[in-house]
């Protein structure tokens, strides 16, 4: 008679460990498959934000460290192009209807403006220092830029031209711009507060607190219900605003060193990406109730992202240290 064998210890254990992966995934609500990694050999320190052509099937990848913007084809899962000779740039915006590239650099503070094909140089603005985070407002096709030490630029994206500046405190970090509204939101962490300017008035009109967490560099809005994230790095929170009222609605423990956070309108989460290696996962059960979900593990230093809700995809930049080498991973949100 012909022994029929029962699965290995070895086979037993992977099964379990596999269904209660399986079952934290499912009570957490919160399951990520890395679906893509593209490599950016040659790429050195650290990795700043980064901007989608989604037509294009295009990332633009701002390689602070490296001085360049790395172009990457989606579709063929490698880099295609690289913009060198900058200053540590930190922004990026894309305008298709254009067909421009905004790139922000930290030194010199030079924003400087490329033919979205050829990528060559056709225009750029100086901010003197600092130019940082970048937003566009299509529908009045006008691009802000943070910069120095204490300033928004606005600027007419079709002529490349700065048409006025918002004072500020101190430099400003991430910012949002309301849809439906005309405040914009601003980290100023060197004055420990959310700055809310009007753009009809271009000028700050309230200031909110964080409630003891300082250093507050990411941040991300869910408008319809009027609710600011805003990650703070001492100590590392999570910080929910009001934005009728500015008021604390919640603060949630979050791993070290966030640098950029955002709202999945779609599953009501919000995304820390942290570079103590971490992605944070924090489930929002109304406006006024967040637990925290699942961490993903990424690598050390990488802290900068960009979520782009119709394609359900998260990219995540992992700079080169030690073994691990310069990539940017593609995680796809199930």
């Amino acid at each position: 008679m012909k022994r029929v064998l029962g699965p290995s210890l070895k086979a037993i254990v992977a099964m379990a460990v596999c269904c209660t992966v399986a079952t934290v995934r499912a009570q957490n609500g919160a399951r990520f498959r890395l679906k893509q990694t593209i490599a950016l050999p040659g790429v050195e320190g650290r990795i700043d934000h980064m901007e989608l052509d989604a037509a294009g099937e295009r990332l633009f990848v701002c390689a602070l460290g490296n001085n360049t913007v790395e172009i990457l084809d989606l579709r063929k899962g490698e880099r295609i192009n690289s913009i060198t000779g900058l200053g540590a740039p930190q922004g990026i915006a894309y305008i298709p209807e254009l067909n421009r590239i905004f790139v922000a650099n930290d030194k010199g503070g030079i924003c400087k403006i490329y033919d979205g094909k050829s990528f060559q140089a056709v225009g750029e603005l100086d901010f003197k220092d600092d130019a940082d985070n970048v937003r566009y407002d299509d529908a009045t096709k006008k691009l802000y830029v943070g910069f120095g030490s204490g300033g928004i630029a606005v600027v007419k994206a079709p002529d490349g031209k700065q048409i006025r500046s918002i004072k500020l405190s101190a430099h400003p970090e991430a910012f949002e711009l309301e849809k439906t509204d005309k405040r914009i939101f601003v980290n100023v962490p060197n004055s420990r507060h959310v700055a809310v300017i009007d753009r009809d008035k271009n000028e700050v009109v309230a200031t909110w607190k964080t409630d003891l967490a300082f250093a507050n560099f990411p941040m991300a809005l869910d408008e319809a219900n009027h609710r600011l994230f805003v990650g703070c790095r001492l100590p590392s929170k999570l910080i929910v605003l009001n934005t009728e009222s500015g008021d604390v609605v919640a603060k949630i423990d979050i791993s070290g060193d966030p640098d950029d956070v955002f709202y999945d309108s779609k599953r009501h989460r919000i995304y820390a990406i942290c570079g103590a290696g971490k992605i944070d996962i924090v489930e929002q059960t109304d406006p006024n109730n967040y637990k925290p979900s699942t961490k993903v593990d990424t690598a050390d230093g990488a802290r900068t992202g960009l979520l782009v809700p119709e394609r359900d995809t998260l990219f995540v930049a992992v700079p080169h240290r030690g073994s691990q080498q310069a990539e940017i991973r593609c995680y796809a949100i199930e």
